[in-house]
């Protein structure tokens, strides 16, 4: 069973209005004026009860960042809990106007904390899935901003997506509690890193968000889920590569040092080089020029960064170094 849209005027009104809205949104995009009549068209497209053509008015007010329609997104974003299952499937109205919401600059938490509460369970193959997860991974980060909460207070909130059951909300409420900073949501971060036993995804999240609120201490901590050499050890590693620290480097060099099989080895070099730091390129190009077992894996590796014509350079001087064949295929390859 799919979602459509909720369209209540018969489908040639819908096709013509949904036509009309596109064809303003191309106008603007060229560079039409945002006169009073185009302002009134957007109003009006707000108000439609129809959930998929107020989704694109709401990117469009949002596009052109109209602030004096803020009333009417509020109004529509309200009106779209009601009966939403049918009124609004899929929450594509709601996900479009909270978003418009945020560009316009609404920092009151009410707004928010009712879309972070809400669930919309719709028929789907197999049964009822619940469709508003995107809709409170929004609100998750929009709290963030909202005045009138202190930091207890909003990690507080945050605990609830923290512990939500669609794993991309999980995912947003660690990044959230990153946001926040500070001694507790550090403290927070890493009692859900120590408790593990989720989804790799969700735990690279709280690790890059840990990283970025302590910084070097939480790098052993970080790096202790490398041993494993897994998915969840992927997730690690490319945490440590957002830091872009000489102390983080220096966890994956020494895990790579350790032993990896073949595609765990190839993500530690693709997190070396993604650092960035010239001490990661230095090791890689040595790796190279001595023609170890991970060379080709790391001339894939620096491929993949966009390399300046400099670092080309050096790669290339260190393949004719190693004067090996596979090498200089795979510089072929992945530095063309």
């Amino acid at each position: 069973m799919s979602a459509k849209p909720n369209p209540k005027p018969s489908p040639r009104g819908f096709d013509k209005e949904l036509a009309e809205l596109e064809a303003l949104n191309e106008a603007l995009k060229a560079g039409a004026v945002l006169d009073a009549a185009v302002v009134e068209h957007l109003r009006k497209g707000l108000a439609h009860r129809n959930n998929f053509l107020v989704s694109k008015a709401a990117r469009m007010v949002a596009d052109a960042e109209l602030f004096a329609l803020l009333p009417d997104v509020l109004a529509a974003y309200d009106r779209f809990f009601i009966d939403a299952a049918k009124s609004d499937p899929q929450c594509w109205a709601k996900n479009a106007l909270v978003k418009t919401l945020v560009k316009l600059e609404h920092r009151q938490k009410d707004a928010y904390l009712r879309g972070l509460r809400h669930h919309q369970m719709e028929g789907s193959y197999g049964g009822l899935s619940d469709t508003a997860g995107a809709l409170r991974g929004a609100c998750t980060h929009a709290l963030v901003d909202c005045p009138g909460l202190s930091d207890a207070d909003l990690l507080a909130i945050l605990l609830e997506p923290l512990t939500d059951a669609d794993k991309t909300v999980r995912m947003e409420a660690a990044r959230a509690i990153g946001q926040v900073g500070g001694p507790s949501a550090a403290l927070l971060l890493r009692l859900r890193a120590l408790l593990a036993k989720d989804e790799p995804e969700v735990l690279g999240a709280v690790y890059s968000a840990l990283l970025a609120v302590e910084g070097a201490r939480a790098i052993e901590l970080v790096a202790a889920a490398l041993k494993d050499g897994d998915d969840l050890a992927g997730e690690a590693a490319f945490a440590l590569a957002e830091m872009r620290a000489p102390e983080a480097l220096a966890a994956l060099t020494a895990r790579l040092r350790a032993g990896a099989d073949g595609w765990f080895g190839g993500v530690l070099l693709s997190a070396i080089a993604l650092t960035r730091l010239p001490e990661a390129m230095d090791f890689l190009v040595a790796l190279i020029a001595r023609d170890a077992r991970e060379a080709s894996a790391a001339i894939e590796a620096i491929g993949r960064t966009a390399p300046n014509a400099e670092l080309r350079a050096r790669v290339e001087k260190a393949v004719e170094q190693a004067g090996s064949p596979r090498l200089q295929q795979a510089f072929r390859q992945h530095l063309p």
